[in-house]
C-alpha cells in the first residue's frame, strides 16, 4: 500500500486585503440635516451618537492598525451604525437629501482603481468586504499545523464566507447600481470569495480528518468537496468580470487547488476500493486523477507557489504507484475490463462547512443610535404600507397552497403516481397502515407470539406449583394436629385444623378453580393462534411491500405503445412537479422581497402624498403576482393533459383490477393486523393475570406459614401441660386455665398462667401468653389489593384487574347481591378483565351448595387477626 498523500502538508491558503478609503465628514452634514429637519434641540440630543459615528469612521480610516479581532469588531460596529444612518439620514445627489457627503473606495485588488458615489450603499458594501477581509487574515494567523489551530482557523473562514455572501445577497447590487463602482464589491466577485473561504475552510477540515486517522472513504468524501469549491471559484475567475482583474498567482493557485483535491479524492477512494477488492474501477479513478493532475499542471498559469507543486508531484507519485500496482493484480488475478472514465459516476462528496449567517452579528434592530429620530407620522404611514404588503402577500401564498392542494387532490383521485411507481416496481404502503405494520413488527410480529405464549405456560405452572406448596402447609400440620390427637386423646382440647383454616381452605379451592378456568382459556388462545396463522403470516413478510401485487404489464398488445403511454405520463408528473416547485420559490421570493422591503427613509424625506408612494412601491410585487397566475393557469392545463394520459394508461395496463387486488390485499394486511393486536392483547391480559394471582397466591402462603408457626408453638406449650397433668405435676388452681378452649368461629384462646384471676369476668385479661403474640407481617401494596392482608375470615371479593365502567366482568350471582361489599380479597377470577370470545367460557349451572362462579363472596366464620383469639386476649 503506498503512502498516504501529501496533500494535508499543503497550508498555502489565501487571504484578502482590506479595501482602503479617504476621509469623509458625516459629524457635520448629518448634524445639520437634524437642525434642518427636526430642530436644535434634536441636535444637541443626539450629539454623542454623531460622535460616535464620527470615531468609528475615524478609526475605519486609519486602516488596521489595531488588532485584527478588535478591527472586525470595529467593523461590524460600524456597519450597525450604518444601518441606523441609512434608516434616517437620505444620502443622495438630491437638493433634499444630504448631498454634500461623497464615499469613496478604492478597489483591493486593483488598488488604482476606485469608486465614489453620494449614497450609504457603496460605503455599507465596503465595509462588509472589509469585514469578509478581516475574518480571512484572521483565519491565517493560526497555527495550522496543530489540529486546535485548524479548527479555529475553519471557523473564521466560515465566517469569512458568511460576510461575502451577505455582502452578495444584501448590498452588492445596490452598490453596483451606481455610476462609479468596483469589481472587488460586485456580486460575482462576492460570490467568488464565498466559495474559495468556504473551499479554504473545507480543506482546513479534510486536514483534521487526516490528522485523527478516519477512513478512506470519509477523507475521499470530505477531500472532494474541497475539490468543489475551489472548482466553483475557478468558475468564476474564469468569466467576465473577474478574468481580467485578478493576478495570475491567483489563478494558477485556484486551479491547482481544485485539480489537487479531485486527484487527493480518487487517490482516497481508490484505496477504499482496493479494500474492497473493486480492482476496476479503482484503476479508473486513479488514470482520472492523474489526468486532472497533468492537465492542471499543463493549462495553469505561472506563479503558484512552490509548497502547492511540490504537493501535486508528490500525489502524483503516489497515485502511479498505486495505479501499477492494482494493474499488476488485475492482469494477474481479477482480469476485470477496466471502465472508461466517462462511464464512472461522480464521487461522492461531503460539506462539513456553511456560511455564517450573518443576520444577527449585523442585526442593527436593537442599537440605540439615532433611535428617537423617527417621526411618528412616519412611522404610522410605514405600518400602513405593511399592512398592504402583508395582504398582497397572503393573498398570493392562499392562492399558491389552493393550486398545491388541487394538484394533490387531483393526483390522488387518478392515483398517480403510485401507480407508475407499482408498474416500476416501487411499491408502498399508505403511511398510516405502513406505521401499524412496523409497529407491529416491532412487537416481534406473528412469529414472536409462541414466545409469550410459553411464558403464559410457565407463569401458570409457578402458579400452580405455589398453590400445592400452600396446601402442603395446611395438610403438613393438619397430619400432625391429627397425631397428636389421636395419642393424647380427650386431653389434646385444641380445636381441630380443619375447623380453623376452612377459610385458607376455601380461598386456595377459588385460586384452583381460577388457574383451571385460565388454562382454559390460555387453550383457546394457544388455538386462535394457529387457526390465523396463516392469516397473519403476512405481517412477517419483510418488507411488507413485497406482499403486495404488482401492476404487470399486458400479455398481449395490438400496437405496442405501453412504453410511449408510459413515457408521456411520466413527462407530465415531472413537468408538474417542476410547477410545484416554483411555486415553493415563488412564496420564498414574496416573503424575502417583504423582508428586504423597507421604505422607512423614502417615507421620513417625501414631500408628496404617501398614497402616491404606496402605490408605486406596492407595484414592486406586480411582477411575481403574474407569475403566480402563470404558475396556476400552467398547472390547469397540465393537470387536464395528465388526466387524458391516465386514462389511456389505465386502460392498457387493467388498472382497475390491480387496484382492485391491492385493496383486498390492504384489507387482509388490516385484518392481520386486527387478529394479531386482539391476540397480543388476551396473552397480555393473561400474563397480567398470572402476576397479580401470584401475588395473592404468595400473601396466602405466608398467612398459611405464619398460621402453621402459630400453632407449633401453641402444640409445644399444650404438650408440655398435657404430659404434666399425665406427671401429675399440675397445680390445682390452674387446672381451669391450663387447657386449652377453642371456641368455633374464632373466640380467643387464654393461654396458660401461674397468677390466679381476681374476677372471673376479667379473668380472661389478667393472664397473658408466655410466647408474644403472633401478628401477621405488614404486606407490601400490590395493585389490585389493599395495604393490609385481609382476615382469614373476612368476607372475600376480587377486585377487577380492568375496572371497566361498565360493571364488574362476570355478573354477580343472584344470591351475592344481598351481601355486604366486601373491602378487598386475594380470590382472582380467570382473566377478569377478559371481553374477547376465548375467555368468555359458557357458565355453567350453579348447582346448590356448590361454589358460587367468580367473584368470590363468601361470608367468614371467623373473626379479622385482629380478635383472633390464636392472637390477642379479648
Amino acid at each position: 500500500m503506498a503512502a498516504p498523500s501529501s496533500s494535508a502538508s499543503v497550508n498555502i491558503m489565501l487571504a484578502v486585503y482590506e479595501k482602503k478609503t479617504v476621509t469623509v465628514d458625516l459629524y457635520r452634514p448629518l448634524r445639520n440635516y437634524i437642525v434642518i429637519n427636526y430642530s436644535e434641540r434634536e441636535a444637541q440630543n443626539l450629539d454623542d451618537d454623531l460622535e460616535t459615528l464620527k470615531q468609528l469612521r475615524s478609526e475605519i480610516e486609519r486602516g488596521s492598525s489595531d488588532s485584527l479581532p478588535a478591527r472586525r469588531d470595529l467593523l461590524q460596529n460600524y456597519f450597525k451604525a450604518l444601518c441606523a444612518v441609512e434608516s434616517r439620514f437620505p444620502i443622495s445627489p438630491d437638493k433634499d437629501h444630504i448631498n454634500s457627503v461623497t464615499f469613496t473606495w478604492y478597489d483591493a485588488f486593483k488598488t488604482r482603481q476606485k469608486a465614489a458615489q453620494q449614497n450609504i450603499h457603496l460605503e455599507k458594501a465596503a465595509v462588509l468586504f472589509n469585514l469578509g477581509a478581516s475574518h480571512s487574515q484572521i483565519a491565517l494567523s493560526f497555527d495550522r499545523s496543530s489540529v486546535d489551530g485548524r479548527r479555529q482557523a475553519s471557523h473564521s473562514f466560515i465566517a469569512a464566507a458568511g460576510a461575502f455572501a451577505f455582502l452578495r445577497d444584501n448590498v452588492a447590487m445596490k452598490a453596483s447600481m451606481g455610476s462609479s463602482t468596483t469589481v472587488d464589491v460586485s456580486v460575482e466577485c462576492a460570490g467568488m470569495l464565498e466559495r474559495l473561504m468556504l473551499a479554504q475552510a473545507q480543506e482546513c477540515v479534510f486536514e483534521n480528518t487526516i490528522a485523527k486517522g478516519s477512513s478512506p472513504g470519509v477523507c475521499s468524501k470530505i477531500s472532494r468537496q474541497v475539490g468543489i469549491f475551489y472548482e466553483e471559484a475557478l468558475a468564476a475567475l474564469n468569466v467576465a468580470p473577474l478574468n481580467q482583474h485578478f493576478e495570475k498567482s491567483w489563478l494558477a493557485h485556484v486551479q491547482l487547488k481544485a485539480a489537487l483535491f479531485y486527484a487527493e479524492a480518487c487517490y482516497r477512494y481508490g484505496l477504499e476500493l482496493h479494500e474492497k477488492e473493486e480492482i476496476a474501477e479503482e484503476i479508473a479513478r486513479l488514470k482520472s486523477g492523474i489526468n486532472a493532475l497533468s492537465e492542471a499542471k499543463r493549462t495553469a498559469p505561472r506563479g503558484a507557489a512552490q509548497q502547492l507543486l511540490d504537493a501535486i508531484n508528490k500525489l502524483e507519485v503516489s497515485l502511479n504507484q498505486n495505479l501499477d500496482r492494482a494493474m499488476k493484480e488485475n492482469d494477474r488475478v481479477y482480469l476485470m475490463r477496466v471502465p472508461p472514465a466517462s462511464s464512472l459516476s461522480p464521487l461522492p462528496a461531503f460539506s462539513m462547512v456553511k456560511p455564517l449567517s450573518m443576520n444577527e452579528v449585523l442585526d442593527a434592530s436593537k442599537g440605540k443610535m439615532f433611535a428617537s429620530l423617527v417621526p411618528d407620522n412616519s412611522a404610522k404611514s410605514l405600518s400602513r404600507y405593511t399592512e398592504m404588503v402583508d395582504d398582497v402577500i397572503r393573498t398570493q401564498a392562499e392562492k399558491l397552497q389552493q393550486g398545491s392542494e388541487l394538484a394533490r387532490v387531483r393526483l390522488k383521485e387518478m392515483d398517480l403516481p403510485d401507480s407508475i411507481l407499482a408498474l416500476e416496481g416501487n411499491i408502498t404502503l399508505p403511511t398510516a397502515l405502513k406505521e401499524e405494520v412496523e409497529a407491529v413488527q416491532i412487537c416481534g410480529g406473528p412469529a414472536g407470539l409462541e414466545a409469550e405464549l410459553q411464558q403464559l405456560k410457565d407463569l401458570s405452572r409457578v402458579n400452580q406449583e405455589l398453590l400445592v406448596q400452600t396446601e402442603e402447609l395446611l395438610q403438613k400440620e393438619a397430619t400432625e394436629d391429627a397425631q397428636f390427637r389421636s395419642q393424647f386423646g380427650t386431653r389434646w382440647t385444641r380445636p381441630q385444623s380443619s375447623t380453623l383454616t376452612k377459610n385458607l381452605q376455601d380461598r386456595l379451592n377459588r385460586y384452583a378453580a381460577n388457574l383451571k378456568q385460565a388454562a382454559e382459556s390460555d387453550a383457546r388462545i394457544e388455538r386462535s393462534v394457529r387457526d390465523h396463522a396463516a392469516l397473519m403470516s403476512i405481517l412477517d413478510r419483510r418488507p411488507i411491500e413485497s406482499a403486495l401485487p404488482s401492476l404487470a404489464r399486458p400479455i398481449m398488445s395490438l400496437d405496442a405503445n405501453e412504453d410511449a403511454i408510459v413515457g408521456v405520463l411520466k413527462q407530465s408528473l415531472r413537468q408538474l412537479e417542476s410547477l410545484g416547485a416554483q411555486r415553493a420559490g415563488l412564496e420564498d421570493m414574496l416573503k424575502e422581497m417583504k423582508r428586504k422591503d423597507d421604505i422607512l427613509p423614502k417615507l421620513m424625506t417625501s414631500t408628496g402624498s404617501h398614497e402616491d408612494l404606496f402605490r408605486k412601491e406596492i407595484g414592486k410585487y406586480d411582477n411575481i403576482c403574474e407569475e403566480i397566475a402563470k404558475n396556476l393557469q400552467a398547472q390547469e392545463q397540465l393537470l387536464m393533459q395528465i388526466q387524458a394520459q391516465n386514462d389511456d394508461f389505465a386502460a392498457i395496463f387493467n388498472l382497475e383490477d390491480y387496484k382492485a387486488s391491492r385493496e383486498k390485499m390492504y384489507k387482509q394486511i388490516e385484518a392481520a393486523i386486527a387478529k394479531y393486536r386482539e391476540i397480543k392483547d388476551n396473552i397480555n391480559e393473561g400474563l397480567k393475570f398470572y402476576v397479580t394471582l401470584q401475588d395473592a397466591i404468595t400473601n396466602i402462603k405466608q398467612q398459611c406459614s405464619d398460621f402453621v408457626m402459630t400453632r407449633n408453638i401453641q402444640c409445644r406449650e399444650m404438650v408440655d401441660d398435657v404430659q404434666r397433668q399425665i406427671s401429675g405435676l399440675s397445680f390445682k388452681d390452674n387446672k381451669n386455665s391450663g387447657s386449652y378452649n377453642y371456641p368455633p368461629g374464632g373466640q380467643h384462646h387464654t393461654p396458660r398462667s401461674t397468677s390466679q384471676p381476681t374476677d372471673p369476668a376479667n379473668s380472661t385479661n389478667a393472664v397473658r401468653l408466655q410466647t408474644p403474640a403472633y401478628q401477621p407481617p405488614q404486606q407490601p401494596t400490590v395493585p389490585g389489593y389493599v395495604q393490609n392482608p385481609p382476615p382469614y375470615g373476612a368476607p372475600q371479593q376480587p377486585p377487577p384487574y380492568h375496572l371497566q365502567a361498565s360493571g364488574p366482568p362476570y355478573p354477580p350471582p343472584q344470591q351475592q347481591q344481598q351481601q355486604p361489599q366486601p373491602s378487598h380479597d386475594y380470590g382472582q377470577p380467570a382473566y377478569p378483565g377478559w371481553r374477547g370470545p376465548y375467555y368468555n367460557a359458557p357458565q355453567q349451572q350453579q348447582q346448590p351448595g356448590s361454589m358460587p362462579p367468580p367473584p368470590y363472596t363468601i361470608p367468614s366464620q371467623y373473626p379479622p387477626p385482629s380478635q383472633s383469639g390464636y392472637y390477642r386476649q379479648q
